[in-house]
């Protein structure tokens, strides 16, 4: 469109120029002695346009000649960084697809050649951590900082993420703890750091988080029991150092971690190393009420060590119990098992021998056989005893 418009504008000129030529008498004259020129008004402006565009021409040209060195760097510029950008791009799909020899050869390509040399510094100690070239990793991760505040955070997380790898639990935590407070709440980072709390048995603050985290949808639910139910656990190890502590440990559980199999029979093993034989009892028997739970069923035939008398009353009492569960699930090999185990303790050889072998007959089972191999050698049947070890043995 710009092109006709000139065109136009030029023949109008032209046009302009012919009707003035026709009708115009003037000259010009130009006086050098001793010479001297004249010429018609017409032919000057037609010589002066001319000699105008010659001008503007040559001057034109010797620009873009000069320009020459300054466009070639530019040029010679952009294919580098077009380059740089092809090899971010390519060491991303390689690092993706598992290839991370080539990831790492195509982000120092993009490194050298300028294409956000942090990004590609980390990608390139990421896929070095991949290849175990520990010493690779490091001098990628120093090249990063060289970067600046720019990935800050991304250079963190990854030293945090790579941290965890290798277990170095309380290097990441306090990586992650070191973060801006806009970094720190992004759901990916709180993650970790419940990853590095649990791995420094930080089990207070894994109780917070992963209560915090599961009700703002930030990681699944199961994933959050998991991680309340461990530090439930872990906190009645560590705090159960003698009956009181664990009792108040225990009551400051919530009800459902209390009832959970896996926490309960924790609790109960604590409760019955140290001599809480009636706490132990009440653990189990509140949880088996809600969840029967074979591991749970098998704990509760464990007695602490105890004077004789007190053994076999205790063994009586959760006997009784035991017993009126039979009554509502006569098959359970696990319970039978329990059942042969209690009587073993309260010295009812026979019927201890009885349950044992009723459990065995529905299911084989070690800790059955090593009962029943205990039981032979106090009644004196070694040969039976020996059977049962062997068997116990084969099913270990």
């Amino acid at each position: 469109m710009r092109g006709l418009i000139w065109l136009l504008v030029v023949f109008a000129a032209a046009i302009a120029l012919a009707l003035i030529g026709r009708s115009e008498t003037g000259t010009v004259l130009f006086v050098y002695p001793p010479y001297r020129v004249e010429l018609s008004l017409v032919l000057f402006v037609l010589a002066a346009l001319f000699g105008f565009g010659l001008l503007y021409f040559a001057a034109r040209l010797l620009h873009q000649l000069v320009a020459i060195p300054v466009r070639l760097r530019a040029y010679r510029a952009r294919r580098r960084q077009a380059r740089a950008q092809d090899a971010l791009v390519a060491s991303l799909q390689a690092y993706f697809e598992g290839r991370y020899a080539h990831a790492e050869k195509d982000a120092a390509r993009a490194h050298a050649g300028g294409a956000a040399p942090g990004l590609a510094a980390l990608l390139a100690a990421r896929a070095a951590h991949r290849l175990r070239d520990f010493a690779a990793r490091d001098r990628w991760l120093d090249s990063a900082e060289a970067a600046g505040e720019s990935v800050r955070v991304a250079r963190t997380l990854t030293r945090a993420e790579l941290a965890l790898e290798e277990r170095d639990f309380q290097s990441a935590r306090s990586l992650l703890r070191g973060l801006p407070a806009a970094g720190s709440k992004e759901i990916a980072t709180q993650r970790m750091l419940l990853r590095a709390e649990r791995g420094a048995g930080n089990w207070e603050e894994v109780e917070r988080m992963a209560a915090r985290l599961a009700k703002d949808d930030a990681i699944p639910p199961a994933l959050a029991e998991e991680a309340r139910l461990q530090a439930a656990i872990e906190l009645l190890k560590r705090d159960g150092v003698d009956r009181r502590a664990l009792e108040r440990r225990w009551r400051q559980l919530t009800e459902p971690e209390q009832l959970h199999p896996r926490v309960a029979e924790a609790a109960a093993r604590r409760a019955s190393a140290l001599g809480a034989t009636a706490l132990a009892r009440e653990i189990v028997e509140n949880s088996l009420k809600r969840e029967w739970n074979h591991a749970l069923v098998l704990a509760y035939s464990e007695l602490p060590t105890l004077e004789p008398a007190e053994r076999s009353t205790e063994a009586r009492t959760r006997i009784t119990r035991a017993e009126r569960w039979l009554h509502e699930r006569p098959e359970d090999a696990a319970l039978l098992a329990a059942l042969g185990r209690l009587c073993a303790h309260a010295e009812l050889w026979g019927k201890a021998q009885s349950y044992l072998e009723a459990s065995l007959s529905l299911e084989e089972s070690r800790a059955a056989h090593l009962e029943l191999a205990r039981l032979a050698e106090q009644v004196g049947r070694e040969a039976d005893a020996q059977r049962h070890y062997r068997r116990a043995a084969e099913l270990d």
